[in-house]
């Protein structure tokens, strides 16, 4: 029997059919055939980021040992995976479909399971990316024992409702959202592809050990670098005066709050007073004292910890982008939790260039490729927001 359920908040034009409410276990059967006889060695994994994926891919090396995998389940191209494990990604595991094309054998601990009914496979594993069935297992199921494992008995778990439309529905949302991940993935390419250039430029563009030159330079510039300290290049300022006062953050309020670590923006302040007017014309770095992590900042802020340098030009006609750059060159790791600019930053020596028209075109090059970046991870996070935005809305 079928239960009627509600429709979704956007559907494509000419769908109207109210959706139908299915059981799990009534289109699709537990995969229960192991690897008996040893013949497929290759190991497969569920995880919440990557789906679907050969285990010594992810894990760097292989976990399973072959003596043990005569007992794993057989997968097949298609198949689905539950893995019980909990994460920040997935609070009740997650479930994902086999799309490598491949067979392959899966730990006894993931539950796998085939469609049997005319169900559109692509539909469903979109539906397993939305929150739409965690409710079910929140109610019927529990954590467990172990913190990080969600328990679910195989019965209660192919009760679970699925929410079904018409095949050419199905069709039409499973093939939106395949054309949605794949441009996602094209942005993602780009995106790692130009992390990668910017890296080799650094390397090229600034000289090796024991060298005087850089490997790549532009035309007209050819005398050798200079040794200097980055405290003779840097002047820096404390920023207690800078020290947001409340954490009621809110997207609407004006200035935001910023960490030299890896998060960034922490949120926005409505606070009035104690801002630092960076701009275009007078940007900073805020460099962690800690972590040794670093921000170029053209923009008014205020920061949440004590713990960084505001960092300036002493010569205001050398470029703070090329001297950004310097710093993101330094190949160095804390090993001790204590504050580095004056200890350590300040006196460590780097080669620069004698001519400031030569320390102007590699800031300017650097700047330019650091806006393209931020352009195509800006693009790659408005798209994830848009396809979980219409996650939401386009599946009950």
């Amino acid at each position: 029997m079928t239960e009627q359920a509600k429709v979704p908040a956007i559907r494509f034009a000419g769908f109207t059919d109210p959706w139908e409410q299915r059981k799990l276990g009534e289109i699709a059967d537990k995969v229960t055939a192991k690897n008996l006889d040893g013949n497929i060695t290759e190991v497969l994994t569920n995880s919440a980021e990557y789906g679907v994926i050969n285990q010594t891919e992810f894990f760097d090396h292989a976990v399973a040992k072959e003596s043990n995998i005569a007992g794993y389940y057989v997968i097949a191209p298609g198949d689905f995976v539950y893995n019980p494990r909990i994460s920040a990604t997935a609070p009740v595991g997650p479930i994902r479909r086999n799309t490598l094309g491949i067979h392959g054998v899966m730990s006894p601990l993931y539950t796998v399971f085939r469609l049997t009914d005319a169900v559109d496979g692509t539909y469903l594993s979109h539906f397993f990316k939305t929150n739409g069935w965690h409710g079910f297992m929140k109610l019927e199921g529990n954590s467990g024992a172990r913190s990080d494992r969600f328990s679910i008995g195989d019965a209660t778990f192919f009760e679970m409702p699925i929410p079904v439309p018409s095949s050419s529905e199905q069709h039409a949302i499973g093939s939106f959202f395949s054309r949605l991940d794949n441009l996602i993935t094209l942005h993602q390419r780009k995106y790692d592809k130009l992390v990668i250039f910017k890296k080799s430029m650094l390397e090229k563009m600034f000289p090796k050990d024991g060298e005087s030159v850089p490997e790549i330079r532009f035309a007209g510039f050819t005398d050798p670098w200079e040794q200097r300290k980055l405290g003779e290049l840097f002047d820096y300022e404390q920023p207690q005066p800078y020290i947001v006062r409340g954490t009621e953050y809110d997207d609407s309020f004006p200035t935001p709050v910023l960490t030299a670590g890896q998060s960034f923006v922490l949120g926005y302040t409505n606070e009035k007073q104690g801002i630092k007017m960076a701009s275009p014309e007078h940007p900073v770095i805020i460099f962690d004292d800690f972590t040794t992590s670093s921000h170029f900042v053209d923009f008014p802020f205020k920061v949440k910890s004590s713990a960084m340098k505001l960092l300036t030009l002493r010569d205001k006609n050398e470029d703070i982008h090329f001297a950004y750059q310097v710093l993101q060159n330094i190949a160095y790791t804390p090993v001790s939790h204590e504050r580095h600019w004056i200890s350590k930053f300040a006196t460590f020596a780097t080669l620069m260039p004698e001519c400031k028209s030569e320390m102007q075109a590699i800031g300017h090059f650097m700047s330019n490729l650091d806006g393209l970046i931020t352009l195509h991870q800006r693009k790659l996070e408005l798209l994830q927001d848009i396809k979980k935005s219409l996650l939401d809305k386009m599946f009950v």
